[in-house]
Order: structure tokens, then sequence, then C-alpha cells
């Protein structure tokens, strides 16, 4: 296995073998989570067609970053990003997806879009050209979505913690046999998404993350999933040019190492990360670690 310092120092736009942060220092305990005491930056709504999307934009001349949040979030959850992006000198950006948290569609009934659409209608709002984007779980599928349909807006791509949303048959059955149902979906959120090794030593972040996901339902919630632009493929990843970072927990039940790997071997700008100890929700149980590799890599784009 090559060593994570690899990934660290060049992150290599090849298909790179999976690093760990062990290799490069000790785990770092989720006691430490303190974060920065930055003032809280007020929401604001920007009218797309069909809806109106609620957003967070700490604004000024850093390149941005936006952060695409999981089925189980809103821009609430970005908690330990948003400190360490704005220290680092990046303007940071989220938003809730439509049928989470805040944003409505507008007006009620409207024919949606694919999500993706919505994050391009969102840039062209903020007249944003370029940026890095930031995707978690089901906000990852929104996210290479995006990529293969506007490659030319993006610096570089994060996908954590996500099964991608490929649709080949092989892959479909795997996810049957890794995410049996109905007995995965009956499973508390917690219990799904965050990792044992987190649940058991961080009752009070736990109980944060669930007081979070609460939060981040929508009042009216979509009936229906939104559209894709792309059916996703192997074959259609492999075209992707979008320098890649790669990341997963290694007790991520939806995503785990293999899984990732799979995404690794046909994505070949990419590179790999496996974070110690951490579920499907990476960017909440190990931040420093999550918010290390990320910026590392956007640094380099």
């Amino acid at each position: 296995m090559q060593a994570f310092r690899f990934l660290l120092v060049a992150w290599a736009v090849s298909a790179t073998p999976l690093g760990t942060w062990s290799d490069v220092e000790p785990m770092v305990s989720a006691s430490a989570h303190a974060q920065t005491s930055i003032a809280p930056v007020a929401g604001a709504y920007a009218d797309i067609p069909g809806a109106r999307i609620y957003y967070t934009d700490t604004g000024g001349s850093g390149t941005a970053v936006v952060f695409m949040h999981a089925g189980t979030g809103s821009s609430l959850v970005w908690e330990y990003q948003r400190p360490a992006f704005i220290g680092a000198g990046y303007r940071f950006i989220a938003y809730d997806r439509l049928g989470y948290g805040r944003s409505e569609i507008y007006p009620p009934g409207s024919q949606l879009g694919a999500a993706a659409d919505d994050l391009e209608a969102l840039m062209k709002y903020l007249r944003i050209a370029r940026f890095h984007l930031v995707g978690t779980a089901a906000g990852g599928i929104v996210s290479l979505d995006y990529a293969l349909s506007f490659p030319q807006r993006l610096r570089s791509l994060v996908i954590a913690n996500s099964i991608g949303g490929v649709q080949d048959d092989e892959y479909l059955a795997m996810g049957r046999r890794l995410r049996p149902s109905p007995q995965f979906n009956a499973m508390p959120p917690d219990f799904r998404e965050l990792g044992p090794s987190y649940r058991a030593e961080n009752p009070q972040g736990t109980a944060r993350w669930i007081e979070l996901e609460e939060l981040s339902r929508a009042k009216t919630p979509l009936v229906t999933p939104q559209r894709m632009r792309n059916r996703i493929t192997w074959s259609l990843l492999e075209i992707l040019k979008v320098p890649t970072l790669l990341l997963t927990g290694d007790a991520d039940l939806f995503t785990p190492p293999a899984v990732l790997r799979l995404f690794s071997a046909r994505i070949k700008t990419s590179a790999s990360v496996i974070v110690p100890e951490a579920g499907h929700s990476a960017y909440w149980e190990r931040p420093e670690m999550f918010n290390r590799a990320v910026l590392d890599f956007v640094r380099q784009h």
C-alpha cells in the first residue's frame, strides 16, 4: 500500500493506490472537534426556475468551494468545515438541495429539473465561473452528475462516502447485497451513517448529528427524487477529466474501501483516501482528517 504521505505531497492525477491517515499521523481523537470562532453568516434565497434555493455564502475574494450535503443533511451539517475553509482563505458556499432544509419548490407543483441544474443555476446567480465542488453521500451523486455535465466549471471534485449513482447491473446487485431491503433502511439513520467507533466515543457528537439530521428535513419533502442529467455508468466515469479526490471511511456501510477502489479504477484523474475509524459521515466523524485531506487536494488545483 502506498503511503498516504505521497498523496499529501503529490496528489497524483492518475489512479492512485489507497492511502490512510494512519500512514502519516496518529488518529485524532473525537474530543478534538473544537471549532474556530467565526461569526455566523446569514442565509439567503436564490430564485431559480421552479424553486427558491436557500444558501449561505461567506463571500470575499477567495476561490469558491461549494459543499453538497447528504440525504440526511442540509447546509447546516458543515459545522466543522466552514471555519477550516474560511480560515484557509476560501469562499465557503453551502446550500439546501431541493427536498431538504429551507429550500422551496416555487410555485408549489412546479416541474423540477435535475439537481445538477439547480447547482448550475445557483452558480450563475452568484456569478461564479469556476469552483471546487465537495459532495458527500447523496450529494456526491449529484456532484458526479454535475461534473459529467459541466466539467469546464470545476477546478476540482471531491466525492466523499458516496455510492456514486452508478447504474451498471453488477454494481446495483452488489449494493443490494451490502444494503438488503427493507432491513437496512429500517435501521436508525445514525446507526447506518455513523461508524461504531464514533458512536462509542462521542455521544455528544452523535446527539448533535441526530439533531441536525432532524432539522434538515424539509416541511414538504419531494415525492420522488430529482432526475439525473446522465445515466452514470462505469464507462461514462472513464471519460471524466476533472481532478478528483475519492474519500471514504473504513467502516462505511454504504461505500467500504472495496467499493471506493471500483471508482478509483475508473476515474483516471483520481486520488483516494481512507479515513480510519469512520463510517458514512467522515466529514463529521473525523473532521480534522477530512478537512486536511480536502484542503491539501484543492490547493493543488
